[in-house]
């Protein structure tokens, strides 16, 4: 049975009424990590679930020989639409409410819906140092470790930053690790569903490493080529929530509406925008052989059992988009510097590691590649556990 959260707190904007929250599932050595989102529909329940989804990255991301000492989990979340132009302004109500937790407790940082830099904004207003400052203390040289996670923040590849990057090539390498161990080695499609942050960058890798992406999905409907579209030009023709511009589309590239993304054939799934979007009705709809989650818990319980008796395997949210979170902390402890090449290869090996183990733990227990994961996870916490309490 999982653990009640450490600390819930609901919030209501006196402005517009809607409504916020912030929970923080476990904390070590005193602080917790996990962003925060916005969009309209978000519930505690969804934030509980996340927050708990953060403690089970920290776990499995542990390396006792490492500089980054992992945190707790933690994770918010405003019901409000990200599109509205009132929503900078609930944001920084938001974030001004939940100012002493995220001093001493929370280090956050972007999510659904909204940006980093939106985020670094708002909290220089309110007069903090850092969306991080609560690690602050756990840092051996702190000028020197903020430093070099600023660096590394300024780095491009591309067109797109660094910090970025390194998440989309996380799902991508779990993804290439998850064929890989599936004897899947011929020629796979891949359809991506949400191209913001994430998945921008996981099509990039997936086109980069030879697969086909045939199928990107924004909130207005699905660009489909089965030639494989043109990943680049889509980057180069998105805003920055991701939506694509309809008029920089290449020839072969068909429009279909939003809840087509299923339909689309291919061998890879990768749903990389909001939680809960596949469910125990359009789970029929799903053909693919291998579901990586780089959005946070898109695939329902309900579901994934579904498609597990199909034969369809999911890669749980927590192994495949995990870089992100790991790669601020690589950073900022010092197990990597602001470097591009040293990012990628840390992450690439990382994921490498961590889908072998998993799939290789599956495979000898009889179990999903998700209760695997969890099993990892949790052997981890409890090595954190006996040495931090």
């Amino acid at each position: 049975m999982t653990e009640p959260a450490l600390l819930e707190v609901a919030w209501t904007d006196p402005i517009t009424g809607c409504r916020g929250y912030l929970v923080i599932d476990r904390l070590v050595r005193g602080v917790a990590s996990g962003g925060l989102r916005m969009r309209r529909g978000c519930t505690l329940f969804e934030v509980r679930g996340l927050a708990r989804g953060m403690t089970l990255k920290e776990g499995l991301n542990y390396d006792p020989d490492g500089r980054y000492i992992p945190l707790g989990g933690a994770k918010g979340g405003i019901d409000f639409d990200p599109y509205d132009e009132r929503a900078r302004d609930v944001v920084a109500r938001y974030l001004h409410a939940m100012r002493p937790l995220i001093e001493r407790y929370w280090t956050m940082g972007e999510d659904l819906g909204l940006r980093q830099d939106v985020i670094d904004g708002v909290i220089a207003e309110i007069g903090l140092l850092s969306s991080v400052q609560a690690v602050y203390p756990l840092l051996e040289d702190r000028d020197a470790a903020t430093e070099r996670l600023a660096d590394a923040f300024r780095i491009e590849v591309g067109g797109l930053g660094l910090d970025e990057l390194v998440g989309g090539l996380g799902v991508a390498q779990a993804t290439l690790t998850g064929l890989e161990m599936l004897g899947l080695t011929g020629p796979n499609r891949v359809v991506v569903q949400g191209f913001g942050s994430m998945g921008g960058a996981t099509a990039r890798f997936l086109a980069e490493a030879g697969l086909q992406v045939v199928g990107v999905s924004d909130v207005r409907g699905v660009v489909v080529n089965p030639d494989g579209l043109d990943v680049e030009n889509l980057l180069r023709h998105r805003d920055r929530f991701g939506g694509i511009d309809r008029d920089n589309l290449k020839p072969g590239d068909e429009l279909l509406p939003p809840e087509a993304w299923l339909d689309v054939p291919a061998e890879v799934l990768v749903p990389a925008a909001i939680s809960y979007c596949v469910d125990s009705d359009n789970q029929a709809e799903i053909g693919a052989k291998l579901i990586v989650e780089a959005a946070n818990m898109p695939v329902t319980s309900d579901a994934e059992e579904l498609l597990a008796a199909r034969g369809i395997r999911v890669l749980p949210d927590f192994v495949a988009n995990s870089a992100t979170n790991s790669w601020w902390w690589w950073t900022l402890f010092g197990d990597v510097n602001a470097d591009a090449d040293e990012a990628f290869g840390k992450v690439r090996t990382r994921m490498c590691d961590l889908v072998t183990a998993m799939f290789e733990r599956a495979t000898l227990d009889g179990l999903s590649l998700r209760a695997a994961a969890l099993q990892l996870s949790e052997r981890n916490l409890d090595a954190i556990q006996a040495r931090f309490g």
